[in-house]
């Protein structure tokens, strides 16, 4: 397709109504919330606020991003429907979890189902990778019958990576905002017009919704909302930048998912490695230990925001000619490692500072219970 002033309104439109809509409608989901008992009770010293608050904040976002793509995306076709299907299922299961906090396990295979949908249904997988020391026909690799399991792995690890940052107030919802809106310039650089009008809704809707959820929250979007939009993150990335491997490196989508992805990883690395369940929770989040070196949680969301822009901006170089992108990439993957070791091996972690910051830490207990 081509790009004229039009479809830019409607992208623009896009993003608009769903911000409209999930403002407009997050009051009453609090209400819901607290009605059927969709509530963050702090129950312990790991927490930060002292008043039950809702945590189905979520559903909203995604009311306003479904509504949103049923209103501009002209023709859903069916890798689409396949995206949209699974997307209920995970906000299915993630109302569920919100109110009677269902077993890890259960969630694991519900979350694989959903996955299935989408490369089954919508057909819609991972076919290629990007050959560094490859050239000429030899440039990509043809996964052929892998394709499936690699697919589901992805959406799987990326659905959970967003819920594992959801430990502060904004964090996930921001971080994913700004994948969104990198996700959305290369939409528009590569002419992808299904693809631009559903990272226009995800990006309103996230931007809607942060007002509520800035510190001090007033609503946590819970796991109803941290895997929705994990799960449309992972699978849109599939539909949208791993066919366009022609044109955009595979790097593309590690680099917008950047802040998730080195939470996951980091924390199944250094639970192994001390001998522990990989998905036995721990204090050990990036976010825990920006918190634990002193920073407020403002700045600490501030930091992850900040590296969240460097890996999409270095995202978005990437699928632009000119010889600056490789050095303009170069430096960000410095920046962002620099800033990785210095949270690893950070050892002068200041247990109990916690208790000094304002506002509310989002649903950590909870989090225990999601990873274990």
């Amino acid at each position: 397709m081509t790009l004229d002033v039009n479809f830019i309104l409607r992208v623009a439109a896009t993003a608009l109504v769903a911000a409209l809509i999930v403002f407009g409608i997050t009051p009453l989901v609090k209400v819901v919330a607290q009605k059927i008992g969709a509530m963050d009770v702090p129950k312990d010293d790991r927490r930060m606020h002292t008043v039950p608050i809702p945590r189905l904040g979520g559903l909203g976002i995604f009311l306003a991003f479904f509504l949103s793509v049923l209103l501009f995306m002209k023709q859903i076709d069916r890798p689409m429907q396949g995206i949209l299907l699974g997307a209920i299922v995970i906000v299915i299961l993630g109302v569920f979890d919100d109110i009677y906090t269902l077993r890890a396990t259960l969630k694991f295979l519900v979350q694989i189902c959903a996955a299935c949908i989408v490369v089954f249904y919508g057909n819609c997988r991972i076919q290629y990778l990007t050959n560094p020391f490859g050239t000429g026909a030899s440039a990509y690799i043809d996964l052929g019958v892998f394709s499936i399991p690699v697919t589901i792995i992805w959406i799987v690890a990326i659905t959970n990576a967003v819920n594992f940052i959801d430990g502060l107030d904004g964090l996930a919802c921001g971080v994913s905002c700004i994948s969104c809106a990198s996700m959305l310039v290369i939409a528009l650089l590569v002419c992808e017009g299904n693809l631009a009008i559903i990272m226009a809704a995800l990006m309103g809707a996230c931007l809607g919704f942060l007002p509520y959820n800035f510190n001090p929250a007033k609503i946590f979007m819970g796991d109803t909302g941290s895997t929705f939009l994990g799960f449309v993150l992972a699978t849109v990335s599939i539909q949208g930048l791993f066919k366009f491997y022609a044109v955009i490196s595979f790097a593309v989508p590690f680099l917008l998912l950047g802040v998730p992805i080195f939470d996951i990883c980091f924390a199944v690395i250094r639970r192994i490695a001390h001998g522990k369940n990989p998905m036995q929770a721990d204090r050990g989040h990036m976010h825990h230990r920006l918190i634990d070196m002193g920073f407020s949680q403002k700045q600490s969301v501030a930091i992850a925001y900040m590296l969240a822009g460097i890996l999409g901006l270095a995202a978005v170089l990437l699928t632009t000619s000119g010889e600056m992108r490789t050095l303009v990439l170069l430096g960000a993957v410095l920046v962002v490692g620099a800033i990785g070791m210095t949270l690893i091996f950070n050892d002068n972690r200041k247990h109990g500072h916690g208790s000094q910051q304002d506002g509310n830490v989002e649903k950590e207990d909870k989090e225990d219970k999601n990873e274990g």
